[in-house]
């Protein structure tokens, strides 16, 4: 032991890659505990720990290419994250919003630095117009904040997101074009390069890696081999965005786009993303900041601290400004102001890029050697310190903006909305991982109750049965708790499946039931399938003996890679009392997936559907007036990778029609390589069903 505590340098900065990274993971784990007492943002307080053990504070750790590189992985991991969460639906709509947003956020900054850095520094044109795109980059590094909360589809945040990206463009746009200028490099086709590498790589991102993502989903369904293809899928992008002269922090968010609608927020997938996210890269990119703030730099010189006080001053008014011009261009609440000039103030990524860039271009030498910068060492040492200060108010800013839009915006909707509570009777390990996703997708409450059932017969179940039981409910578990949802498992002697489904529905008050469409026949009993054939006769006796909302499902392929949800709707469904129940279950499961919802229904029916407003509307509507009895026509528009649903009816209800006994059998003889779903809404009928109705 002696000899191998010998081999150990316990000098500083620390060498040794086993402590350096205990060191490390010490600080993110410790950070909070001790922050949480003192009321200072988690994020924050990484910062001022980088700074602490960094090579300008106690030496501990240099910022050596290890750093950097988690560092950098940090950073893109910010941005990729962004776009992942975004909420496509309202992103469309607030298009004009963000595209308004980045100008403001663009221009003010850049007019604010041609005064600070033409009119009060005394510098020339291009360092000055420099300045202003140094001023006009931002960094999201408070996004994580507003992730922890929940709120990343409040409008603001969407304007905020979409701006950042605009800005940054055109920052680094401004960038390219400055240091091309004052290096006498912008030829006749220089502008012509610059567009034309944009174009193929904003294709290339946005068009083929979805395709991948989808193909490779389909074909994999291997948890390691999903998430590592997701870190391939992050890089690519970035270093796509790298060849054609941007940041790869462009490339990063247009990767998240891309990836959006097949990682959906409640997916395993999701969690596992935002789970090392939090806990390895994006705490290693605050630290690898904070390892850049040079205390000694407030220090050297009355230059440094004038240059710095001017860009502090000047981002931050700027940066407020437009904050304030976008709250009232779309009336936006306090908060959201707030919390837009939080998310945007931060400067971090692209503004070390502009400088860097600035400093390292020598444009002569002065008559003693000394080199002419385009931004000077003063510029430097001063962003230095505007990165600390903005990160301090950014982080303050947003989170209590943001605390206040979480408590205050989510309450009145909570508070109006009904439990949610989801039951998944298991009958084969194939097909428990799908329909828990189809029990998670449409249900939208963040406390949600999920619930397995495994059913035995109570008279002879044998040692075995009841493991096989206990196993299959652990795969329910496992299913749900990767997505960060707790599942509830039930194991049940009873005479048979129907029994102790009805028992649970009553007891638990299970509000959503979802059932396999039928096991193969070599795996049929009563107890470990829910029917023989295609219905057989368990499925209906349970619909005859329940009234919740129920889903038949038929999974080929997973959820997230469904491009388009196609519901068919029967006559006078709208009558009937779980209408609007199961159309805010499907749209809630379209909206989060990004899929395209296409309703066929009569004109009626459409019409109801339309009667109340949305905020966004991703639905298209056709009017399908032809009888139900020609099943050919009625399911016509089918291709591959939609989902077909079709709205059933019990007997003798409002909407139920004769030629829906034949749909069982159809669907499953034509669109068995697609998914589909018959679905059950709550109906009103016979008197054992009035509890659900008072």
């Amino acid at each position: 032991m002696l000899t191998l505590a010998s081999h150990i340098a316990l000098t500083t900065p620390i060498e040794d890659p086993i402590l350096k990274f205990l060191l490390i993971m010490t600080i993110i784990l410790g950070t909070p505990l001790i922050l949480n007492k003192l009321k200072i943002p988690y994020l924050l307080g990484l910062i001022i720990a980088g700074a602490v053990i960094g090579p300008h504070g106690l030496n501990l750790v240099l910022r050596d290419s290890s750093i950097i590189l988690s560092g950098s992985a940090g950073m893109l991991y910010i941005l990729f994250t962004a776009g992942l969460e975004m909420d496509m639906a309202d992103f469309k709509q607030s298009s004009v919003r963000s595209l308004a947003f980045g100008l403001y956020t663009y221009i003010l900054p850049m007019l604010f630095g041609l005064v600070a850095g033409y009119g009060i520094l005394g510098y020339s044109l291009p360092s000055s117009l420099l300045l202003g795109a140094l001023f006009a980059s931002q960094t999201l590094i408070a996004y994580p904040i507003i992730s922890k909360l929940g709120i990343t589809r409040d409008k603001a945040v969407t304007i905020a997101v979409g701006g950042t990206i605009i800005v940054d463009i055109l920052a680094l746009v401004t960038l390219t074009v400055v240091t091309g200028l004052a290096t006498g490099s912008t030829d006749a086709t220089f502008w012509y390069r610059l567009g034309a590498s944009i174009a193929a790589c904003s294709f290339v991102i946005l068009w083929f890696f979805p395709r991948l993502g989808r193909w490779f989903f389909k074909r994999c369904s291997d948890n390691v081999s999903q998430y590592v293809f997701v870190l391939v899928i992050v890089f690519s992008g970035a270093f796509l965005t790298q060849l054609a002269g941007l940041e790869p922090i462009i490339g990063a968010f247009l990767s998240g786009l891309a990836m959006n609608r097949l990682i959906p927020s409640t997916s395993p997938l999701m969690n596992r993303v935002e789970f090392v996210g939090n806990a390895i890269f994006i705490p290693f990119f605050l630290l690898s900041v904070g390892m850049l703030i040079d205390y000694r730099a407030i220090f050297s010189g009355w230059e440094t601290l004038e240059v710095a006080a001017v860009m502090i001053v000047m981002v931050t008014l700027s940066k407020y400004l437009a904050a304030v011009l976008t709250a009232k261009s779309f009336r936006l609440s306090k908060q959201q102001m707030q919390m837009l000039f939080g998310l945007s103030v931060a400067h971090v990524a692209g503004t070390l890029a502009v400088v860097m860039v600035g400093y390292n271009l020598i444009l002569g030498y002065e008559a003693d050697g000394t080199p002419i910068r385009l931004l000077g060492e003063a510029v430097l040492n001063g962003t230095i310190l505007m990165i600390l200060v903005t990160c301090t108010i950014s982080t303050f800013t947003t989170q209590r903006a943001a605390h206040r839009i979480a408590i205050e915006g989510p309450q009145a909707e909570r508070r109006a909305e009904t439990g949610e509570h989801v039951l998944i009777p298991v009958s084969h390990p194939k097909t428990v991982a799908e329909a828990v996703g189809l029990g998670i997708a449409v249900t939208k409450q963040k406390h949600r109750s999920l619930y397995a059932l495994k059913a035995i017969d109570n008279q002879s179940a044998s040692e075995e049965e009841v493991a096989n039981a206990e196993k299959m409910l652990h795969v329910a578990a496992d299913a749900s708790a990767a997505a960060g949802i707790h599942m509830h498992t039930l194991l049940r002697y009873d005479v048979n499946i129907v029994n102790a489904i009805v028992s649970v529905v009553r007891e638990r008050n299970i509000t959503d039931l979802v059932l396999g469409m039928h096991q193969a026949p070599e795996h049929a009993n009563a107890f470990n399938t829910l029917g023989t054939g295609v219905m057989g006769m368990t499925i209906p006796a349970v619909l005859s003996r329940t009234n919740v909302t129920t889903y038949i499902y038929h999974a080929v392929q997973p959820l997230s890679t469904i491009k388009r949800h196609l519901v068919y709707i029967p006559p006078r469904a709208e009558l009937e009392p779980g209408f609007e129940t199961w159309v805010l279950r499907i749209r809630h499961l379209a909206h989060d997936t990004g899929a395209k919802l296409i309703f066929y229904a009569t004109d009626a029916t459409i019409a109801y559907l339309r009667r109340k407003p949305r905020k966004v509307d991703i639905a298209d509507y056709v009017s399908s007036e032809q009888s139900w009895e020609d099943l050919k026509r009625l399911f016509g528009e089918v291709r591959e990778d939609d989902s077909v649903w079709v709205i059933m009816s019990r007997r003798d209800r409002i909407s139920y029609h004769t030629a829906m006994y034949r749909i069982p059998a159809y669907i499953e003889e034509h669109f068995a390589k697609n998914n589909h779903i018959l679905l059950y809404p709550v109906q009103a009928g016979s008197e054992s069903e009035k509890r659900y109705f008072n």
